[in-house]
């Protein structure tokens, strides 16, 4: 893979653009940038994807981190923003070398650089961690969502880690404190429509692969009042899709403004665990009500 500056704006093809052109995912390091400018970064070879040269009519797959060749002006991206330091409590929790590592992210960090963003992201410091190596993110967590990011060291390793997501060997285990009373296991299967919307919307139809479900089981009823502690198990993941189901459902994430009644200081949605075939990480227990609650990581 080509070196490519940490200072150049960039941006992670998120699943529901896998399959676009490339001229038409250039929207990820060139925002707002007219078609004209598009053409002309293209042209030029100075847009890249994973560290390379391709035509406009290429294919992304999610995941897939497109850059602006170092020397692009910043202007022409709408500006990247300086990667900070490491962001507080963003730490390794799992590694197997060569293979994959597992970070834990508190929530209110940003998991990928996204170009025009300012601030750090966890992915912006895969190099301070793992220096001089190959490390790319091949999960991501929304910016209130707190636990497991993981870590791909290897470009087979990456693209090993898709094939497993879409043969369900990847196994993304969440708790959640959701409103409501739920008294027995349910799975949400609506398919997420996430395209062009900040919002994702749960339609009624299935999701055509049957990999985009999540599994919901009851683990502590009242953990709050009103509320229950439940444990969501999913395989391959859309943007918001836990959030989403579980409000579709009937049962929003306690502190979730945007698919609950409101925003609370917290949203209490944490990445738990993570298994595959090669890897197996947990992140700790988060929320001060835990240990209220007296559930061991063998929950989970």
């Amino acid at each position: 893979m080509n070196d490519v500056p940490d200072d150049t704006p960039r941006g992670v093809v998120p699943p529901e653009m896998e399959g676009r052109r490339l001229d038409q995912a250039l929207e990820l390091v060139l925002p707002g940038a007219g078609l004209r400018a598009r053409k002309r970064a293209w042209e030029a070879g100075v847009v890249l994807v994973d560290g390379f040269p391709r035509p406009k009519g290429y294919r992304v797959m999610a995941g897939q981190v497109l850059t602006l060749r170092a020397g692009e002006p910043a202007g022409a991206a709408g500006g990247g923003g300086e990667p900070g330091g490491v962001p507080e409590g963003v730490r390794v929790v799992g590694q197997n070398t060569g293979l994959m590592a597992a970070l834990f992210k508190p929530g209110g960090v940003h998991s990928e650089a996204i170009a025009g963003r300012p601030g750090s992201s966890v992915e912006q410091c895969l190099g301070a961690f793992w220096p001089g190596r190959f490390a790319r993110l091949v999960n991501r967590l929304d910016l209130p969502t707190s636990g497991l990011l993981a870590v791909a060291l290897s470009e087979a390793m990456a693209a090993r880690y898709r094939e497993l997501e879409d043969q369900a060997a990847v196994t993304k285990v969440y708790a959640a404190l959701v409103l409501g009373q739920v008294e027995t296991p349910f799975v949400c299967a609506g398919a997420i429509d996430a395209a062009r919307r900040r919002v994702v919307r749960v339609l009624d139809e299935a999701d055509p692969t049957g990999l985009r479900r999540t599994e919901v089981e009851p683990v502590l009823a009242q953990a709050a009042p009103g509320a229950t502690l439940v444990r969501c198990i999913i395989h391959k993941g859309a943007r918001h899709q836990i959030r989403a189901h579980l409000a579709a459902a009937g049962h929003p994430v306690l502190g979730d403004g945007v698919y609950g009644p409101q925003e609370g200081p917290r949203l209490y949605l944490h990445h738990f665990r993570l298994r595959l075939p090669e890897f197996e990480a947990a992140a700790p227990p988060l929320w001060p009500e835990w240990a209220d609650w007296g559930l061991g990581k063998d929950r989970f």
